[in-house]
């Protein structure tokens, strides 16, 4: 069965299906949504009437309609309105609701010939009356014109065996892989992994190379922390398990996303990961922060100096660990460090990217700009453009081409195998928060990739996905088919 939305259009959002009796829109709206995504009237004349032909019940059953309508655009919900769609106020109105609410808004219009049309009225039980139907299709031929200015983001045209075609602002574009593909690495934040904690581990990464993962990523923390799950769930230390990881010898990339600065000397993290390079074949990288949680820092006894002394220690730690890693055993002697001699052995293979992490304006992306390879940037599509767009000019300001910085976005999808498991995820992970707030990054595969094709063209060359909920190497093998539609 299909599990897409609507060709093009971003959700959550409303839906309204237009067209006559026997169109076969009830039939479209099974396939492509969720039973609890669709509110249909004629199934609510059956709970306030005596089924959904009882035209008597019709007035409550459009009360009823809006009401639902209503409370589930005020969450933030996607709606599909299954009525006949004819009657220009009623659109309006729905319309105008869903602007109140900020969701995205699509008319699908139902193009079938009339001849099917008065076939399967034909056969139902309680046939429309022949007249009816006409005027029906009479109908939608204004229906057409007036669509086109009532300011609908999307207007999607379904013809019985044509395929749907889209127009308007959110009308989606063919996927188109950009230059050199996008990279996904997984990264793992929680470790459910039962009483085979090597065993689990040894599993997703295993399942991540299968499915076209080019890396896997560690978060560093001491605890876990509280937007995963509970301080006492546990958290490995990530260098010594990428060491492990390292061992599989899978090809993939490690590293960590990110390791804070506050928590290991530079000149201990520069050898940690040069260690990880040789043992990897030149696949490591390093992630960098400055460090946000004091709880962590005060139940291990570590400083957590303020947030000044913490971005000046990032660009020092920068420095050392590239001294180090340059050949050699010469001194350094830079702008913020001074080294005796660099002899840390093993060297790495290759240059190990730095990544920096984090969204401070003034002075995260300034070192971005000067000192990284690249940028970890997470947030809304308009908050990753402005982000980019000062990254990109604090790159200006160093003298640097800001190709030579890349942008890597942090993202926690949630991804279904259907729109059914889509909401039985978002139910299951929610727990007190509105459903509203984990709809936006929740969908099936093809809704991700409509999502990464947005970073895509934002400039992002990697995501780091970390799968809110993730339990085990199922969970990651759902993503093959993302992954692969954006390898070069």
């Amino acid at each position: 069965m299909p599990d897409e939305s609507a060709p093009g259009l971003a959700e959550p959002a409303l839906v309204v299906l237009v067209g006559p009796s026997g169109a076969g829109k009830s039939t479209w709206a099974a396939a492509h949504y969720a039973r609890g995504e669709i509110v249909s009237s004629d199934q609510l004349r059956g709970v306030v009437g005596t089924g959904p032909h009882d035209l008597d019940a019709s007035a409550d059953a459009f009360r009823l309609l809006e009401v639902i309508l209503r409370s589930r655009l005020r969450r933030g919900l996607t709606t599909v309105v299954d009525t006949l769609g004819l009657d220009a106020a009623r659109r309006r109105e729905y319309l105008q609701v869903a602007r109140v609410a900020g969701l995205r808004c699509a008319v699908v219009l139902f193009r079938t010939p009339v001849a099917r049309c008065r076939s399967r009225n034909a056969a139902r039980d309680v046939p429309v009356p022949a007249a009816v139907l006409t005027a029906q299709v009479r109908r939608l031929r204004q229906v057409e014109h007036e669509i086109a200015y009532e300011g609908w983001d999307l207007v999607v045209t379904v013809q019985e065996d044509v395929p749907a075609v889209a127009t308007g602002a959110a009308a989606r574009p063919d996927v188109v892989v950009p230059d050199g593909g996008l990279e996904f690495i997984l990264q793992i934040s929680r470790f459910p992994w039962g009483t085979d904690p090597a065993g689990w581990l040894a599993g997703m990464a295993r399942a991540a190379a299968e499915s076209g993962f080019a890396g896997v990523a560690l978060m560093d923390h001491l605890i876990q922390i509280p937007q995963v799950g509970r301080a006492w769930d546990p958290i490995p230390e990530p260098w010594v398990t990428l060491g492990l990881l390292a061992g599989l010898d899978l090809g993939l990339k490690l590293g960590t996303l990110v390791s804070p600065v506050t928590f290991r000397p530079p000149g201990i993290v520069a050898k940690a990961a040069a260690t990880l390079d040789v043992l990897s074949g030149g696949r490591a990288f390093c992630g960098l922060g400055a460090g946000w949680w004091d709880r962590e820092h005060a139940g291990f006894g570590l400083p957590f100096p303020n947030a000044k002394k913490r971005l000046d220690d990032l660009e020092s730690a920068i420095e050392t660990i590239r001294a180090l890693w340059s050949p050699g055993t010469k001194s350094h002697a830079g702008q913020r460090v001074q080294l005796p001699e660099t002899t840390c052995y093993p060297r790495p293979i290759g240059r190990i990217p730095i990544i920096v992490g984090g969204g401070g304006e003034r002075r995260t992306l300034r070192i971005a700009a000067m000192l990284a390879d690249a940028c970890n940037l997470s947030g809304s599509d308009e908050v990753l453009a402005h982000k980019i767009d000062v990254l990109r000019r604090h790159c200006r300001d160093v003298g640097r081409d800001s190709d030579e910085v890349a942008v890597t976005v942090l993202d926690l999808p949630i991804l279904g195998s259907d729109r059914e498991d889509v909401l039985h995820r978002i139910e299951r992970l929610r727990g007190r928060r509105a459903a509203a707030t984990l709809t936006g990054r929740a969908g099936t595969p093809d809704q991700q990739i409509v999502r990464y094709r947005r970073l895509a063209d934002l400039g992002a060359r990697t995501v780091f996905v970390s799968p809110e909920g993730l339990t085990g190497p199922d969970d990651v093998r759902l993503f093959d088919p993302v992954v692969r539609t954006f390898q070069a």
